[in-house]
């Protein structure tokens, strides 16, 4: 059987089945047209408003006594004892070492006797001048050997006085086989033990005593900060400056804080070019010696702000090293806004300083799950008790190390 016009009807059910799909379309089209818009969700929104804030800036810093003696020989000799052990607190003018030197006390011997023999030349140039003198006055000899009597008188006499400033000398050497401390403090390290051959030229030290009665903690802040710290404190010098800003704290190794408040005091007179940055120290009261010589820490240093707007840092998100907030507007729509924060603001809030400005609104919590353009439905937050809540969870003095580029 042969099928006649076969185009014709293929082209007839094509139509057919088009015209099947496109009515199918036209329905779903309409059934999706019809269906309510996806619910506007709560976030809780918080009204950004400037208030007084504290904000802590931390530089590690190495911890020095008030003086750091080196103990050293003056003379050459072994140890022969050792008085004190390491640690032990010494006042000025105890004895630390003794150097067996059997020499010096040869040279005293030698002095003395040296002594002796200048003094018996000059009492016979005495009785050579006191038999001279009576018989140039009355002529019989020359006046010229009553001089030479008085001159042999005169070296004889310096003579005498040198032998004496050599014993002082030999005197003065058996009183350095005695190391006593130039200073009340606490003895560092012992390296040489009894036996050992020292001298004033021995590459290290006998010990180090520390007085740690006040520390100094020396820190580093660059040039930025530097210009920061100048800008919030008052004063038209340096040292008016410095006295005007607020006690510091001093961060131990193990993350306490030390009981003590310390004052900067001083600071370099420029800035290290290689390091671009200003040295600084703070100075510290050590009742009890807790804080030993060579310790270290960090040193945090508060600046208040009068008028700071902060946001919690759960209300921002990151986008290539740049911070982010959602600001709500009028219509409940919500807008991706940058933020510049303040460096070195605590672990729970930041400090804005540029994105933001009072009165606006910014969703609080939830920021991951939003878009750009979403409508929400804003709640208020409790901006008090919000952050009431988060200074709670803030230790005193909260812990905000300071970035490398502070260093």
């Amino acid at each position: 059987m042969t099928i006649k016009n076969t185009p014709q009807i293929l082209s007839g059910l094509f139509i057919c089945l088009s015209a099947g799909l496109f009515s199918c379309g036209n329905k779903t089209d309409k059934a999706g047209a019809g269906m309510p818009p996806p619910p506007v969700k709560p976030y809780e929104v918080l009204e950004v408003q400037p208030q007084k804030f504290i904000t802590y800036t931390d530089f590690p810093a190495t911890i020095q006594g008030e003086q750091n003696v080196e103990i050293r020989p003056k003379i050459d000799g072994y140890i022969e004892r050792i008085y004190v052990d390491e640690g032990a607190t010494v006042r000025k003018g105890q004895v630390l070492f003794k150097i067996s030197a059997p020499q010096y006390e040869q040279e005293v011997r030698t002095a003395r006797a040296n002594i002796q023999i200048a003094q018996a030349n000059v009492n016979a140039a005495e009785m050579e001048v006191n038999k001279v003198r009576p018989l140039v006055e009355k002529n019989i000899i020359s006046k010229y050997e009553l001089e030479t009597a008085e001159f042999n008188l005169q070296s004889k006499q310096a003579a005498l006085a040198q032998a004496r400033a050599t014993l002082a000398n030999a005197n003065t050497n058996i009183g350095y086989t005695s190391v006593t401390s130039p200073v009340n403090g606490v003895v560092g390290s012992l390296p040489y033990k009894i036996g050992s051959l020292v001298n004033s030229n021995t590459a290290m030290p006998l010990t180090t005593v520390s007085n740690i009665n006040k520390i100094y903690a020396y820190f580093s802040i660059n040039e930025k900060v530097a210009l920061e710290f100048a800008k919030d404190t008052k004063g038209a010098t340096s040292q008016a400056r410095l006295a005007t800003m607020p006690p510091v704290s001093l961060v131990l190794a193990n993350g306490t804080v030390f009981s003590q408040k310390g004052k900067v005091e001083a600071t370099s007179g420029m800035i290290d070019t290689e390091t671009g940055s200003l040295s600084v120290r703070a100075t510290f009261p050590n009742p009890g010696n807790l804080i030993r010589s060579g310790s270290s820490g960090l040193i945090r240093i508060p600046t208040t702000l009068d008028d700071a707007l902060l946001v919690p840092q759960r209300s921002t998100y990151e986008i290539q090293g740049k911070k982010f907030v959602f600001v709500v507007g009028d219509s409940g729509k919500v807008k991706s806004t940058q933020i510049t924060i303040r460096e070195n603001s605590n672990g729970q809030l930041f400090v804005v300083e540029k994105g933001l400005k009072a009165g606006d609104e910014i969703v609080l919590e939830g920021v991951a799950t939003l878009l750009e353009g979403q409508t929400i439905k804003p709640v208020k937050a409790n901006a008090d008790s919000l952050f009431n809540n988060l200074n709670s969870k803030l230790p005193s003095d909260t812990v905000n190390p300071a970035t490398d580029e502070n260093l």
